[in-house]
C-alpha cells in the first residue's frame, strides 16, 4: 500500500470510530497538516464516498478497496474492522471461560469456578461494547442501507450466552454438595472437547466467510447429541438407584442434569453463529425462532 493511500486509510478510520468535526481536527489526530487532509479526502468528497459532515458512505467505500491493497477483507471495507477484532477478542475470551469452568468441574475447583463467573461479567460487558461500536457504525452512516452490520449484534449476544451456560457449569460447582462421578466426568470431557471445535469452526464461518465448514459444526452436533444421551440416560439409571427421601441427592440429579444440557445448548448456539454467517456472506436466509420462544435455564 503506498503512503498516501495509508493516510487516507487513517483518515478515514478517523472519520469512521472518531467522528471528527473538521478536517483541523482530522489532521490533529493523525499528525499531519489539514492541507494534506483536504488534498487526500478532496476526490473522496467529489465522489460522494465522503460526506460534508464528515459521514462516509460505506456501499460507496466498498468500491475503492483496491486503493487499499489486498491484505483488507470487504468487512474491513464497511467500517467493521475495529468490531470484527472485538468479535475476535470476545470469541476467544469465551473460549477460555468455557474451559475454566470444565475444569472447575473435572477437579471439583471452588476456586476455578468462581473465576469462570468473574469471566462471564467481562463477557457481558464485551457484548455491551460491540452493541454500542455497532450502533456508532449504523449511526454515522445514515443515510446507507447497511442492515447487515446489525448481525455483528447477533454473534456477540451468541457469544454471551455461551457464556451463560458456561456459568452454569461453574455454578454447579459453586453450589452442589456431591460431585459428578467419574463415569460423567468422561461424556463431559468429550462433550467439551466437541464444544470447543464449534466454537471455533462457526466463528472461522462468520469472520472469514467459511460457510462450508457449516457440514462440520452439523457433524459435531449430531455427537453432542449422541453423548448427551447417553449421559442423561445414566443420570436417569442413578436416579432410579436414589431413595425419595435423599432430597439432597434428588437435586444433585436436577442440577448435573442441567450441567449437560448446557454443552448441548452451546452446540444449539455454534449452528446459529454458522446459520447468521450463511446470510451475512452469502445471503441465504436463516429459520429465526424468536428470542421468546427459545428454551432457557
Amino acid at each position: 500500500m503506498s503512503k498516501s493511500n495509508r493516510t487516507l486509510k487513517d483518515i478515514l478510520d478517523v472519520i469512521l470510530y472518531e467522528n471528527p468535526s473538521t478536517q483541523q481536527e482530522i489532521a490533529d489526530r493523525l499528525g499531519i497538516s489539514r492541507r494534506y487532509v483536504t488534498k487526500l479526502m478532496q476526490p473522496l468528497i467529489q465522489e460522494g464516498i465522503v460526506k460534508r459532515s464528515y459521514m462516509i458512505d460505506l456501499d460507496s467505500y466498498e468500491q475503492i478497496a483496491d486503493r487499499f491493497g489486498n491484505n483488507i477483507e470487504s468487512s474491513d471495507h464497511s467500517g467493521n474492522l475495529l468490531i470484527t477484532s472485538m468479535l475476535k477478542s470476545m470469541r476467544n475470551h469465551v473460549k477460555e471461560e468455557l474451559r475454566i469452568s470444565v475444569e472447575s468441574l473435572l477437579e471439583n475447583d471452588y476456586d476455578k469456578a468462581e473465576e469462570a463467573l468473574k469471566m462471564d461479567f467481562t463477557t457481558n460487558t464485551m457484548f455491551e461494547k460491540v452493541k454500542t461500536s455497532v450502533e456508532t457504525v449504523v449511526s454515522i452512516n445514515q443515510q446507507s442501507h447497511f442492515p447487515k452490520t446489525v448481525l455483528y449484534n447477533e454473534i456477540a449476544y451468541d457469544l454471551e450466552r455461551i457464556g451463560d451456560y458456561c456459568g452454569h457449569i461453574a455454578k454447579f460447582v459453586v453450589n452442589d454438595v456431591y460431585e459428578a462421578d467419574d463415569d460423567l466426568l468422561f461424556y463431559i470431557k468429550k462433550m467439551y472437547k466437541l464444544n470447543e471445535k464449534m466454537i471455533d469452526y462457526s466463528m472461522e464461518a462468520f469472520l472469514k466467510g467459511k460457510i462450508e465448514l457449516k457440514d462440520d459444526v452439523m457433524d459435531l452436533e449430531e455427537k453432542i447429541h449422541e453423548l448427551q444421551k447417553n449421559s442423561l440416560g445414566q443420570i436417569a439409571t442413578q436416579m432410579v438407584e436414589t431413595s425419595f427421601d435423599d432430597t439432597e441427592r434428588s437435586n444433585y440429579y436436577i442440577y448435573i442434569s442441567r450441567v449437560v444440557k448446557a454443552f448441548e445448548r452451546i452446540g444449539d448456539i455454534c449452528v446459529e453463529i454458522v446459520d447468521t454467517a450463511g446470510e451475512f456472506h452469502k445471503n441465504i436466509p436463516r429459520t429465526i425462532t424468536p428470542r421468546t420462544f427459545r428454551e432457557e435455564f
